[in-house]
């Protein structure tokens, strides 16, 4: 680590016990890149678990911090609402609002969720693995020897994009479009990929038109597995107008990009940081599924889903006004130590390595998920097949949102074997 990070961590420990808690502000995406927001949320779990933050960048907003609580938020949607957004950012004004199902209540939520996931059922899944592990395989036996490459580049982002191409159905030779879209869909202006809003607005047109043209051709042609065409040929959902369609776009594209390639990309970290699991791995791969759920919990791919409160609640002692922002900090609840034993800690052989929140619950629970554990299961076997050892050679640098808890770049190198 770098003595200006450290620095950074250090500082942000210290500022998050010494501001006064009734304006703690733990929303600060200069946080998340420099992976220094942990204290906040350690001081929010113990001295103020449902936490009012009456002044950010976001406008006012209460976190939800701990496991159970942030679990009873997101299992009850007659009270805490995704229609108005789930994430703490709001959309510009001017800007015509593009509908999804995640940011939609029962009964659209329902039908519309329902209409796309046979693209993962289990039988689906089960077909899918054999194309995944042979473009697993290709990948891993492109990559370098002896020399430092971006993991990030050559392997998270590749086979993620790949699986994604393959489920919308579009030509593998537009796979790295999707990435680039995903990145540009929660890219905060001024940070590297996007230089302003009206930037970010075009690059949007752009994924709008492509995807535009992929719902007309579904639409004329006959049903195939593909999410576009079970869109364009569901009864609930054929009718959908342009701009839902493009809502929905947007959230499989994010939710089939982030949550793997970043678990991927944190798998390694993490078992770089912890040399005594990578060892325990080596010895024993059939810990292999074990260790995919613990980095799910360790990486927490996305820290933050929000709802908005449909009525006065009282929640934690608190109340809840009508027409609140709550974020639920899933980022906090998998550091619990009331309810995940050492939570700090990585441990590829835990007791209960699924419980933790980092695909949600009740209605929303990520529809992916299965798809994304098969991904991580998959290239974790034929890592294991090939390298002994993959060496991160630097700390990562790590995305600039509190939405996306991910990585820009990370350096590694295959030791060549002797």
């Amino acid at each position: 680590m770098t003595s200006a990070a450290t620095d950074l961590r250090s500082a942000a420990r210290e500022a998050a016990y010494a501001t006064p808690l009734e304006t703690l502000d733990p929303a600060q995406p200069g946080l998340f890149e420099a992976d220094a927001m942990w204290p906040y949320f350690e001081r929010l779990r113990r001295e103020d678990p449902v936490h009012f933050t009456p002044q950010s960048e976001y406008g006012p907003y209460w976190s939800i911090t701990k496991y159970n609580d942030i679990m009873a938020v997101d299992t009850n949607h007659q009270v805490f609402s995704s229609a108005s957004g789930i994430g703490i950012t709001e959309a510009p004004p001017d800007q015509p609002r593009r509908a999804m199902f995640i940011a939609m209540d029962p009964p659209r939520h329902d039908v519309q969720r329902k209409t796309v996931s046979p693209a993962v059922s289990p039988h689906n899944l089960a077909q899918m693995e054999p194309l995944i592990r042979e473009r697993a395989g290709a990948i891993l036996d492109s990559l370098p020897i002896g020399k430092p490459f971006d993991w990030v580049d050559l392997v998270s982002k590749e086979l993620t994009a790949m699986t994604l191409a393959t489920l919308f159905g579009i030509p593998q030779a537009d796979r790295r479009r999707l990435t680039y879209w995903s990145d540009v869909v929660t890219a905060t202006p001024g940070h590297g990929l996007v230089d302003s809003m009206e930037h970010k607005r075009q690059l949007l047109m752009e994924y709008f038109a492509y995807f535009t043209e992929v719902w007309k051709d579904r639409k004329a042609s006959a049903p195939t597995d593909d999410l576009m065409s079970m869109l364009a040929h569901g009864p609930e959902t054929r009718d959908m107008d342009i701009l839902e369609v493009h809502g929905n776009v947007i959230l499989l594209t994010v939710g089939g990009n982030d949550t793997t390639r970043n678990t991927i990309s944190g798998s390694v970290y993490a078992l770089n940081k912890n040399p005594d699991q990578y060892a325990k791995l080596r010895a024993t791969p059939d810990l292999i599924p074990s260790m995919v759920s613990e980095t799910i919990r360790w990486q927490t791919p996305l820290a933050h889903m929000r709802r908005t409160a449909l009525e006065d609640i009282e929640f934690g002692g608190k109340t809840i006004r009508k027409g609140d922002k709550v974020v639920m900090w899933y980022v906090s609840g998998n550091r619990d130590d009331e309810v995940i034993h050492d939570p700090d800690a990585y441990i590829i052989d835990r007791e209960r390595p699924r419980q933790h929140m980092s695909f949600g619950f009740g209605i929303h629970r990520c529809v992916g998920n299965r798809l994304a554990e098969l991904q991580l299961r998959v290239i974790w076997e034929e890592i294991l097949k090939r390298f002994p050892d993959i060496v991160v050679l630097e700390e990562p640098k790590r995305t600039f949102s509190t939405f996306v808890k991910g990585y820009e770049t990370l350096q590694v190198e295959i030791p060549r074997r002797h």
